[in-house]
């Protein structure tokens, strides 16, 4: 098994070389299974398929901490947090988040500027940004690297400014941060221009991307990492309630001609569990 710092590094590694990488969202230890079997070299948690398999429209960061220990521990692979606003507007108490998710087993996690308060949903700018500070303060105490991420909220809460999305970046960027993200950038012109706005490696989340986007595309546009949120749950969770619909409106039962065979997945958990 990989130390800790082994991930650490091979996570570091993954966003120094050439290229574009996917990172998929587990949301449990057996989607993290299966998608290690798959061939994927790093994973990513996410708050949303975790607040959707709790039956909640939001989470704590006591679950959100818990959760990745659970991802952490079900495979060899590096694990990213996503943190949310990591439990607090204050940036010490906030900064704390990122030693907890650390100790739960990830390498990497993400602060945003998103406040959890729908009358005000980001952070002002300095406030913002002292958050970052604090949280890559957090990061550098640690004994190894832990790959932090800054989030500017802004597209997701329909505040479609680019030039203060960029401004954030670009302080995120200058305060240490390691990976730079804006969730809900739609367009690949729009994409370009933000990745062109900075130097670190930048995350795209296709959740809220234009489903026509491929690798090579985002690629060609300097995106380094690719994640997919809480999609591939929200995915999970349509067939899941066509299925209820199908037996509950028609008494019927075809979608069981869908279901992924016993073989197939247990021979996956298995090659999980031997890497």
């Amino acid at each position: 098994m990989r130390t800790q710092a082994d991930k650490a590094a091979r996570f570091r590694e993954l966003h120094q070389r050439p290229g574009t990488f996917i990172i998929p969202n587990p949301w449990d230890a057996g989607t993290a299974k299966l998608l290690a079997a798959m061939g994927f070299e790093a994973l990513a948690t996410t708050s949303l398929g975790l607040a959707n398999t709790l039956g909640q429209s939001a989470v704590s960061l006591d679950a959100i901490i818990d959760n990745c220990r659970v991802i952490a521990e079900a495979t060899d692979l590096p694990v990213n947090a996503d943190l949310e606003n990591c439990g607090a507007d204050d940036p010490r108490t906030a900064a704390q988040a990122i030693a907890r998710a650390a100790e739960a087993g990830v390498v990497g996690g993400s602060i945003e500027d998103s406040t959890g308060n729908r009358e005000h949903p980001i952070y002002d700018f300095t406030l913002a940004v002292e958050r970052v500070h604090a949280a890559v303060e957090a990061a550098r105490a640690l004994p190894f690297p832990f790959t932090l991420t800054a989030r500017a909220e802004n597209f997701l809460w329909g505040r479609k400014d680019l030039d203060d999305t960029i401004k954030r970046l670009q302080a995120f960027e200058a305060a240490g941060a390691d990976v730079l993200y804006s969730p809900g950038l739609y367009d690949v012109d729009t994409i370009r221009t933000v990745v062109s706005s900075v130097k670190k490696p930048f995350n795209l989340v296709m959740g809220f991307a234009d489903p026509t986007l491929t690798l090579a595309q985002l690629s060609a546009a300097g995106v380094k990492r690719i994640s997919v949120g809480g999609a591939m749950q929200r995915h999970a969770l349509a067939a899941f309630l066509r299925s209820a619909r199908e037996m509950k409106d028609n008494g019927a039962f075809s979608f069981v001609r869908d279901m992924a065979p016993v073989k197939d997945v247990r021979e996956a958990f298995a090659a999980a569990k031997a890497e």
